[in-house]
């Protein structure tokens, strides 16, 4: 055993500090409220309503429920009742569904599903990593190949945040006005909504890893 291994394991304080270096909290706090008001809103989409419409089949106002779906206020059993049965479910059912779960997606080597994106040239393979299923904010990884046959296209436009990071060959990468180049181990994290992408293929194949962030409601 390494003697930071031994330095660490005499520390628990220390230990636990050096569990992760990201900045998110460690413990994520999800009242009730939170997670059966927003297991309403994701219902409430999926049968393509406004929150006016549940509101009235419910028979409560359109603030209660929007208050509610952003886990503001705590509704009466009666009102949870009413919610249920407008959405067409015992509030057994709506609280059983409701209870948090926590998402893990596993795509084995090679396993990645390849797809076709918005302005995919031919050359470009996408091959998508791993998706989330409940979440409200969405994360979409992928792993992108640029072969010898590929041509450069640099108006990807769409909302959210994108990060890239560069595994092999190399690209000029455009950013709005900007243009980077990128070889392996550089990365590059920017607002996605301005026009982005390949603007010179420099070393081909080239692969690098990037993940769309964006809220569902965005979708």
């Amino acid at each position: 055993m390494s003697n930071d291994a031994n330095w660490t394991r005499s520390d628990p304080a220390l230990a636990e500090d050096l569990k992760t270096g990201s900045l998110a909290p460690s413990n994520e706090k999800r009242p009730l409220e939170r997670v059966l008001g927003a297991h309403v809103r994701r219902l409430r989409r999926q049968q393509d309503l406004s929150i006016g419409d549940l509101a009235q089949a419910a028979g409560i106002s359109s603030g209660m429920l929007s208050k509610f779906e952003n886990g503001q206020i705590s509704p009466s059993l009666t009102k949870l009742q009413a919610i249920a049965g407008a959405l067409g479910l015992q509030m057994s059912s709506l609280l059983a569904e409701s209870e948090e779960r926590r998402d893990c997606s596993y795509v084995q080597n090679g396993q990645g599903v390849i797809i076709d994106r918005r302005g995919t040239k031919v050359g470009h393979i996408y091959r998508l990593l791993g998706h989330g299923l409940r979440a409200d904010v969405i994360v979409e990884p992928y792993l992108i190949e640029l072969h010898e046959d590929a041509i450069p296209y640099p108006h990807f436009k769409h909302a959210g945040s994108e990060f890239i990071y560069m595994l092999s060959g190399c690209v000029a990468y455009r950013h709005g006005e900007q243009i980077y180049e990128l070889r392996a181990g550089d990365a590059i994290l920017f607002d996605s909504f301005a026009h982005h992408g390949p603007e010179a293929l420099i070393e081909l194949p080239a692969t690098y890893l990037s993940v769309i962030i964006y809220n569902r409601d965005q979708a």
